[in-house]
């Protein structure tokens, strides 16, 4: 007997941007369960904002070179798999961090990184071969904005079941939400590009991924975005807990204001429809402009932390707007037959961003107190808004003829990417 399946069902267990939006999600439901948890757990089991930051860097390293051998194993196995993987790994993560030990906390923090890394290159391959190029300035903003529940809930849901029952459940509910994803990952049966999945040459190593990437201006100039926006938001995700905590306010504040501006994403298409009709360059100079101002008050105001958080929260409020670009400018810019490769080196972005901040801010540490973080935090803002000045104006615009042709002219200076 034929049975006809509601149009929901059928669109959200069928490739496209809608499925990826519900992939993209669960994904995030998974990490924001513990994106408030770990720091507050690595505070207390470490006892310090300083040795927190260099975890935090240690981890990092290991994702970052984690990431580009990931191009070398799309190469030789099935996609799917790599995917599956990173699920895996993300759900053993959470395990390992329940042990509650310095050892089982690095551990943990390790196999979290190489997760995400693996599941995030994997998931950009898949929208690139799945939606046209010119639908992503639609589809990324559409995929961030299905997060937003995720990340909305995941850290004060987290923090709760962490304080009312213990650490352990906010790591089990985490590894539970893995199974979910994997399952709902494998009803999509996604298939991968012929050009991708039977290449004709040999993978090049890692290093010629890398000079090959950094030949490409326009490649360059969307690595330099994500990364700085990426690094307001690892800052925020670990410290503003911790200078909760240690101001007096409390584990629940911390996790209850890392919802809060989650929330935040909510804005997605509004932030989506400003940047089609004001283009790029205005969002990422007023987003990373304002914002760095807002951080750099709340470092002037740490002695009052419910001003502080305020103004952090303010600052939150325009970073969102510059998750509205998501991943477009790359994805627009790479070249269909680099894909892999450059997907690889592009995804460092992550690492490079939750691995030299902390390594900055523990050496800040070392001789100030946290708040510095918030003043290294805004003048890293607040000089991106200055080099966005150089964004072509036409980049993002709705009507925009050749956008793809804007990315590869990013700067005035007159040099042309490769």
């Amino acid at each position: 007997m034929f049975v006809r399946h509601p149009i929901w069902l059928r669109r959200v267990a069928t490739p496209g941007a809608r499925a990826f939006g519900v992939l993209f999600a669960l994904e995030s439901l998974t990490r924001a369960l513990l994106t408030t948890v770990i720091p507050l757990e690595a505070l207390r089991i470490v006892g310090s904002a300083q040795t927190v930051s260099v975890l935090f860097f240690s981890a990092s390293l290991v994702g970052l070179a984690g990431g580009l051998l990931v191009p070398w194993i799309v190469r030789r196995t099935a996609r799917r798999w790599v995917y599956t993987a990173g699920v895996v790994l993300l759900g053993l993560a959470a395990v390992v961090l329940a042990g509650g030990t310095p050892t089982t906390q690095v551990l943990g923090m390790m196999l979290r990184v190489l997760g995400v890394v693996a599941m995030a290159i994997c998931l950009n391959l898949y929208i690139m071969d799945h939606i046209a190029r010119r639908d992503l300035g639609r589809a990324e903003p559409q995929r961030v904005f299905y997060s937003a529940a995720a990340w909305t809930v995941g850290p004060f849901l987290g923090v709760t079941l962490s304080e009312q029952f213990g650490p352990w459940a906010a790591y089990l509910a985490s590894a539970a939400c893995s199974l979910v994803v994997l399952g709902y990952f494998w009803t999509l049966r996604l298939t991968e590009s012929p050009a991708l999945s039977q290449p004709r040459t040999p993978a090049p190593n890692p290093l010629h991924n890398i000079r090959r990437y950094f030949a490409q201006q326009r490649l360059v100039m969307a690595w330099t975005v994500s990364i700085c926006r990426n690094a307001w938001w690892a800052m925020f995700l670990i410290y503003a807990p911790i200078f909760a905590v240690q101001s007096g306010l409390g584990a629940y504040v911390g996790g209850l204001v890392s919802s809060l501006v989650m929330g935040f994403l909510f804005l997605i298409p509004l932030w989506g429809w400003c940047g089609r009709r004001l283009g790029l360059r205005w969002i990422l100079t007023v987003g990373f402009g304002v914002s760095g101002a807002a951080t750099l008050l709340a470092a002037v105001v740490a002695n009052l932390p419910w001003v502080a958080l305020g103004l952090l929260v303010a600052a939150a409020f325009l970073m969102v707007m510059l998750d509205s670009v998501g991943n477009m400018p790359f994805l627009l810019a790479v070249r269909p037959h680099e894909r892999a490769e450059m997907t690889s080196v592009y995804s460092t972005y992550r690492d490079m961003a939750d691995m030299v901040p902390p390594g900055v801010y523990a050496l800040l540490l070392l001789s100030f107190r946290l708040p510095i973080v918030f003043v290294a935090s805004g003048v890293l803002m607040v000089t991106m808004a200055a080099l966005a000045r150089a964004v072509h104006p036409r980049l993002g615009l709705a009507r925009a003829p050749a956008a793809s042709e804007a990315i590869a002219r990013p700067l005035h200076a007159g040099s042309k990417g490769r």
